[in-house]
Formats: C-alpha cells, structure tokens, sequence
C-alpha cells in the first residue's frame, strides 16, 4: 500500500468526506473490515487561498500548498492529493515544486466524463473554478465541452459556497436556486452531465434533484485515491 498525503481543510467539511469516503472505500477495495489505510492530513486555512486568488498571487499560492506537500512527503507520504477543486488552479505549479505525485481531481472528474460518454458538460463551482481554465482545457482536449453559468450566477453561487456551504449550512432557498441554475444549463446549453466542481456541492444537489448525471468530483476523485493507494509503485 502507497501511504497517501492529504491536504484539506479546503474546506474542512469535505475534508471530513474524503476521510470517511478514503476508510470505507479502501476496505471494500480490498474486501475486509479488518483493514484500515494509513495516510496524513495537512489541514490549511481554506481563507488563506482565497486570499491569495483575490489578490492575483498565484505563485504564492503555489508555494503555499506546495510547502504543505513537501511536509507530508517528509512525513512519509508517497503521493499526494489536494482535497478540493479550486486549489487545482496551480496544480501543474505545485507538482513541479513536491517531489511526490499528485492525484488531480480535475483529471479523475474529465475520466469519469469520459467513461459516461459526455460531449458537453456544465461545470458548478467557485468563481475562480468557473471563470478559469485549469478545468476546462483537461475536458476540451479530451473532446468534451464545458458550459458554465451567467456571471450574475456565477456570483450567486461563490457567494453560497463561502457563506453557507463551507460552514456546513445548507438551506432549501439556495438548493432551489442552484437547481434552477443547473436546469437551465441543461435546456439552454445542452448540458449532459452537470460536474459539482465545489467539494461541498454533494450537499446540496443530489442525483435525484436533476435529470442528468451528477460528476461528484469527492467520489471520482476518492476512487482514483484508493486505486493510487493500492497500486504498488514501479519497482516494488
């Protein structure tokens, strides 16, 4: 087993997701209850990347998380994942300042795309995650194409995710909201398959409340995670 380093707190309510998900996930992997995988948690301030995004200071940022990989690599971690969508903005960056791999959620969520047989999907996350282009360009590349909402909307919805879903809130005003939002993009835009591009997204919309596939980056990502865990490095 590849021991996994995490870094969280980004926000902390999935962090306690990716825990959960990571133990359980793993013990069905390998079919026993018996056996729990060993990994670290990093856990940052989720404020402090926000911050720095704000402020332009994407190489800080880099710096920032890749500072915190390096530690866990100290630690004793063999690869690493950042446990939310947006901190991905500078994930090329930081991989090239750790010296252990990284799992990208962006690229676990354009597979599972992929595996679905989605042309065009529409992408729900921070400001930073929707108006960017880490996101985009792996899901273009691969032929898929990426709709996103209005500005106004695009507002709306980085607002509630900082105001209320990093802080565990969840009301049924806002849920409405954000299926309206998703609906039209699916009847405008022709969206197949609509991507929670927020980590905390799986708490508010569910399979059931739409009519095409929800993409919950935490579960693709997490699969991914524990296929890394399990496989055994080259020359092992």
């Amino acid at each position: 087993m590849q021991k996994l380093g995490i870094i969280g707190g980004t926000g902390p309510e999935s962090t306690v997701d990716y825990y959960q998900d990571i133990i359980q996930g793993y013990q069905e992997a390998v079919g026993s209850k018996e056996e729990l995988p060993e990994f670290l948690i990093y856990s940052i301030n989720m404020y402090r990347i926000f911050e720095l995004l704000e402020a332009g200071e994407t190489e800080k940022l880099a710096d920032y998380l890749a500072e915190a990989v390096n530690s866990l690599h100290k630690a004793g971690a063999e690869f690493a994942v950042l446990a939310a969508n947006t901190p991905h903005i500078v994930f090329d960056s930081v991989q090239e300042k750790t010296a252990i791999p990284l799992v990208s959620i962006v690229e676990a969520a354009r597979d599972r795309a992929q595996e679905l047989g989605l042309k065009k999907v529409a992408l729900l996350g921070t400001k930073f995650t929707m108006e960017n282009d880490f996101f985009k360009k792996p899901f273009r590349d691969a032929g898929i194409e990426i709709t996103v909402p209005s500005e106004p909307q695009q507002q709306y919805i980085h607002e509630k995710t900082l105001s209320e879903l990093e802080k565990g809130v969840v009301k049924s005003e806002t849920k409405s909201e954000f299926i309206r939002i998703a609906q039209e993009l699916i009847d405008s835009e022709g969206a197949e398959g609509i991507i929670l591009g927020c980590t905390e997204f799986p708490m508010i919309l569910k399979p059931d409340d739409l009519p095409v596939p929800l993409l919950n980056t935490t579960e693709i990502h997490v699969k991914k995670i524990i296929e890394a865990m399990i496989a055994a490095p080259p020359g092992k």
